[in-house]
């Protein structure tokens, strides 16, 4: 089989955990080449994400490796073998792959938590409002290429609302509600959004403007659980484009900026009372 051309994030994702499984038990790649009868490339291709591999494979290698996480090794097969065609698949070749392997990692989460400071959440964002935010895009996007954004960007809510939601967190600055990115039509519209997505049961809390000690305006992210805590992944956005990150040390790192830029938030109601006063002044 043909090497792929384009991986995508899940895939890269389980060769990276296969390669790091394979260093820590301090084996060379053409050493578990040749217990496997295959190849040094062969098995490069397979942690880089660009070659598929099997359930008996990856038990062959956590073999190999000592692995005793059965945890870890029954989510490595879940993640090789798994064979979902999502939603996102309709946009293959008209959306950067970037654009699907965002909303494939979306569905597989287990829980969801973001940090935004200048845009409302894009889990939460009306269809005018997420118009407004990618005809702003230098150059301007065609209607050919704005309009499936904007439809990738609504259908995105079934992870949070589809019957296997996904648990949602999220932290927003005052500066993100009060922006107005189009019209006060469309800041109604939107902070009535966030409104009904809290009576939902998704957790909104809000770091008001006036919030003394809070330096940490330049660390967007969003995390996403997986099936194990080892398996979580951060997705920060920078110029050039998303970055996955997942190494121990990022996410540990992650980790504990989530829970200190929560206890710079408001609670959850209190949160909700200061929405519903910002709509109120539009």
């Amino acid at each position: 089989m043909a090497p792929r051309s384009q991986p995508t994030a899940r895939q890269v994702r389980l060769g990276t955990e296969l390669r790091r499984l394979r260093e820590a038990a301090g084996l060379k790649a053409r050493e578990i080449a040749g217990l496997l009868n295959s190849t040094s490339a062969q098995i490069s291709q397979v942690e880089a994400g660009l070659s598929g591999v099997s359930e008996e494979r990856v038990r062959r290698l956590a073999a190999h490796y000592a692995c005793t996480d059965a945890a870890l090794v029954e989510a490595l097969v879940a993640m090789a073998t798994d064979r979902t065609r999502g939603w996102w698949e309709e946009f293959r070749g008209v959306l950067p792959p970037v654009f699907l392997d965002v909303a494939e990692l979306e569905h597989h989460a287990t829980f969801l938590r973001e940090v935004v400071i200048t845009h409302i959440p894009g889990l939460f964002q009306t269809s005018d409002y997420a118009r407004a935010v990618f005809g702003y895009m230098v150059p301007e996007l065609p209607p050919s290429e704005l309009e499936p954004r904007v439809e990738h960007r609504m259908r995105r809510r079934v992870a949070i609302e589809g019957e296997a939601a996904a648990e949602y967190e999220t932290i927003v600055h005052e500066f993100a509600l009060r922006l107005l990115v189009a019209d006060r039509k469309v800041a109604r519209a939107q902070l009535a959004e966030i409104l009904r997505q809290i009576e939902r049961g998704h957790t909104v809390r809000v770091i008001p403007l006036d919030t003394t000690g809070f330096a940490g305006a330049g660390s967007e992210m969003m995390y996403v659980g997986g099936p194990l805590p080892r398996l979580d992944t951060v997705l920060r956005d920078f110029p050039h484009g998303t970055a996955f990150l997942d190494a121990e040390s990022q996410l540990d790192r992650f980790r504990m900026f989530f829970r200190k830029v929560e206890s710079a938030a408001l609670g959850p109601v209190p949160s909700r009372d200061f929405i519903h006063r910002i709509a109120k002044e539009l």
